[in-house]
């Protein structure tokens, strides 16, 4: 659709209707865009790549901002819809949010137990998995470094399918066991997901129960 300078647009929050938390909303000629993903400078190639996917190829209207530290991706919604935010677009959010705090638990565990080194080869070895399977926003040799040190609660996840989410969570299973010689790191789940909310917790423990993931993660 639009790649816009910040001095184009207008950008304000305001309070979402179902949960406590401030939404950005961003003001371009009479239409409002809600943030969808944020990238570094450093990434304007990632930037592009997904506003193009989600324009081409799934038809949303988007707008791709552009700022000298930062650029955003921006998908066009009416205020009214805000309320009605438990989609699939919401869920898909919740269960990658949960996959990127059980990645971060394996990882402060290895780095526990076994030490920098073992983690250090941990990082590199699940970043050959983001390549391979080019999850979007995060395949590049940085990816997998991003994804350890964000508080995926707080700012915006990558743009995933459930395939990437059930993708990584098959992997990271793998590499645990091979690393811990059991699986002991993979169960309880609830105990790793603790600074979640409890309704998306439940929701995201629920959808795994049932997924081919199931007896891995329990």
């Amino acid at each position: 659709m639009f790649i816009l300078k910040r001095q184009d647009v207008e950008i304000s929050t305001i309070g979402h209707p179902k949960r406590d938390q401030q939404v950005p909303i961003l003001h371009y000629q009479g239409q409002t865009f809600r943030l969808i993903s944020v990238f570094k400078a450093s990434q304007e190639e990632e930037a592009k790549a997904l506003w193009r996917d989600l324009t081409d190829n799934k038809g949303k209207a988007c707008v791709l901002l552009e700022e000298p530290e930062r650029f955003s991706v921006w998908g066009k919604i009416r205020l009214d819809q805000l309320g009605s935010d438990t989609g699939s677009h919401s869920k898909i959010g919740i269960f990658t949010q949960a996959s990127i705090l059980l990645l971060q638990a394996v990882y402060m565990d290895i780095e526990d137990f076994l030490g920098a080194r073992q983690a250090a080869l941990f990082q590199k070895e699940m970043g050959e998995t983001l390549q391979q399977w080019q999850f979007p926003q995060v395949s590049s040799p940085e990816g997998i470094k991003y994804l350890l040190e964000i508080d995926p609660l707080s700012v915006p996840v990558p743009n995933w399918q459930e395939h990437h989410v059930i993708t990584l969570l098959q992997d990271l299973h793998r590499l645990g066991k091979a690393y811990f010689g059991n699986t002991n790191f993979a169960h309880p789940v609830a105990d790793k997901l603790q600074d979640m909310p409890e309704g998306e917790r439940s929701l995201f423990i629920s959808w795994l129960n049932q997924s081919p993931l199931s007896k891995l993660w329990h």
